[in-house]
């Protein structure tokens, strides 16, 4: 009798299995990869019944920028193909699959805008913003040395691409009170020349003086900025951009500053604008 009152008490639980349970999502993600594809098949099918040949050809070149300028870095696959990219041979060559760019991206936007303004007006924005980048090395190695790359900012307006390239402290432009061009003036102009040569724009030469710390009878600020204007232009010339496209040269003196201080710096300064075709002043 003691054994029995002693002995463990063993309690079974039945637990019920329902079948067909949670198996994961896995076909789920597999079946919206499906039912997407499907829907692009007969968007396809759709496309290719409703529109004419060179709609198609409109929407390919949409999705196939045919503008051949890499956003890349340089050597034997880059966008010069590893040829001196400030050449006459890589200018010519560059040049010329730029234009046939521009005029492809041109020939795929007229079909929405009867007159085709508004797509030679984006075909060329294309083609300065891609100017920009080559000479600023956005995306592969730049045309200028990383010194010379400190005096330049860019900026792609109304009138065209402007190129502004200043004086820093320690770091002028100039000799001082003279239009002799010091090796930065000449490395970043050859380098502006050279990529003129990819497009057939006008361009324009502005050059801006600090003002004198006192009032002199002859105030040599205006010689002075007309002069390294000029000397701008020469520089552009010798670099292989074509004179007859130069619509004018200025020397703005000390008016027009880039600081609140006339007397900074800053001010030393000249820009070189590829115009838009449009702008003929």
């Amino acid at each position: 009798m003691g054994t029995a009152k002693n002995a463990p008490v063993i309690i079974k639980r039945k637990k019920n299995v329902i079948e067909g349970g949670h198996h994961g999502g896995a076909w789920k993600v597999a079946y919206a990869d499906f039912v997407t594809a499907m829907m692009a098949f007969f968007m396809l099918m759709w496309l290719l019944g409703a529109t004419t040949e060179e709609q198609r050809k409109g929407i390919a070149d949409y999705f196939a920028p045919s503008l051949p300028i890499a956003r890349s870095s340089g050597g034997s696959d880059g966008a010069f193909g590893g040829n001196n990219p400030t050449s006459r041979e890589a200018m010519t060559e560059v040049g010329q699959f730029l234009a046939d760019g521009i005029t492809g991206q041109a020939d795929s936007l007229v079909g929405s805008d009867s007159d085709g303004t508004a797509a030679l007006a984006a075909a060329e924005t294309v083609a300065l913003e891609e100017i920009e980048d080559a000479l600023l090395g956005r995306g592969g190695e730049s045309l200028i040395s990383d010194q010379t790359l400190r005096h330049v900012v860019t900026r792609v307006t109304d009138e065209g691409l402007v190129v502004e390239v200043f004086a820093l402290p320690g770091a002028p432009l100039f000799a001082t009170g003279t239009a002799e061009a010091l090796p930065p003036t000449r490395e970043v102009v050859a380098a502006i020349a050279g990529l003129s040569r990819m497009v057939m724009n006008p361009y324009a030469i502005a050059a801006y003086v600090p003002s004198q710390p006192v009032v002199l009878a002859g105030n040599p600020v205006w010689h002075l900025s007309m002069d390294r204007a000029d000397t701008v232009r020469a520089l552009m010339e010798d670099g292989g951009a074509d004179p007859m496209r130069l619509r004018r040269v200025t020397g703005h003196g000390d008016r027009n500053p880039a600081t609140a201080d006339a007397m900074a710096e800053r001010n030393d300064r000249f820009e070189i604008t590829l115009l838009r075709n449009g702008r003929r002043r």
